[in-house]
């Protein structure tokens, strides 16, 4: 999928603020897996767009979310965390990841403020320095530490590499977010605005749906169960007052779905009860939502069950 392909053309405003030229563009979160892409995106925008977890790799899909200011559009593509794969999703992800960054404007490299820099931030930004976007990097967290702690690792962050600006930010606080913004839409091309202005994703509802699922289904499950958990949603019909919802939970093993699953469905019920309440406060709609869990065997590293399971 091409970042540069609106769903939708707005096309009309071109228009900036005084002298200032109407500016619209694309621009990507990037960095190790967890290091709050998602949530920063979220908080940007406004609104629960990606799917955010404590467990690495959470993001799978190329979402794009529309921030519209009066001078500017900005398009946020949210990707998942670059990570060492492991299977052939792990290896497809990474591919989508660099696609991504061949296509944005701006990139922000995000480091968390209370985790060291590391190799794979070093990594990271060698591969940044061969494109033509402008890159900034923003330390991420910065709630979680104390003034002296984000001192030093806003030095260590600067001292990585050239970057056109280094913002610290909270995205839980909200603190500097705005301040980004302004950084990063700087950086924008002037260009008429590429999405209408009541736009806040281009992402269908049922892949929004599925991903809220995932999110219900990844809370308080073992380490080693995240990454063997896919949601199709097989069906959405809307009633009168209603909206019903059949979606299948896809896990690699049979004593995984017993996990998912729990004693006497217990878990099922509860991944369910959370996932309806985010569902609709996405769809503004009461939900019937009905979830199965089915085994996809080692569906990770088999092409065909991959395509099936939309990726």
């Amino acid at each position: 999928m091409s970042t540069r392909t609106p769903a939708a053309r707005g096309g009309s405003r071109v228009g900036g603020t005084g002298t200032e030229p109407y500016r619209a563009g694309f621009a990507c979160f990037v960095g190790r897996p967890n290091a709050g892409k998602s949530t920063l995106t979220n908080a940007i925008v406004g609104q629960k767009i990606a799917i955010t977890s404590s467990k690495p790799q959470t993001t799978r899909h190329v979402i794009r979310a529309v921030l519209h200011r009066p001078e500017a559009q900005l398009v946020l593509v949210d990707t998942p965390g670059l990570h060492r794969p492991r299977t052939l999703l792990g290896e497809r992800l990474n591919d989508l990841v660099r696609s991504t960054w061949s296509e944005v404007d701006v990139i922000g490299l995000c480091v968390p403020a209370n985790e060291p820099v590391g190799r794979g931030d070093r990594f990271i930004t060698g591969e940044l320095a061969e494109l033509k976007a402008k890159v900034v990097a923003v330390v991420t967290k910065t709630d979680l530490v104390d003034k002296k702690r984000l001192a030093e690792q806003l030095l260590a962050v600067n001292e990585m590499g050239e970057f056109a600006a280094v913002v610290p930010v909270s995205a839980v606080s909200g603190h500097q977010v705005d301040t980004l913004v302004d950084v990063m839409t700087g950086y924008l091309p002037p260009s008429p605005q590429l999405y209408p202005d009541d736009m806040l994703t281009d992402e269908p509802e049922q892949v929004l749906v599925a991903e809220l699922i995932r999110e219900a289904a990844l809370e308080g499950v073992r380490d080693e169960l995240p990454h063997s958990i896919a949601v199709v949603v097989e069906e959405m019909i809307p009633e009168d007052q209603l909206i019903r919802i059949y979606a299948d939970v896809y896990v690699e093993r049979p004593s995984q779905k017993a996990i998912v699953i729990g004693h006497q469905a217990s878990r099922l019920k509860d991944v369910g009860t959370r996932a309806r309440q985010q569902i609709e406060e996405l769809l503004g709609s009461r939900v019937y939502l009905d979830l199965h869990v089915r085994v996809a065997k080692d569906w990770q590293r088999d092409p065909r069950q991959l395509r099936k399971l939309g990726f």
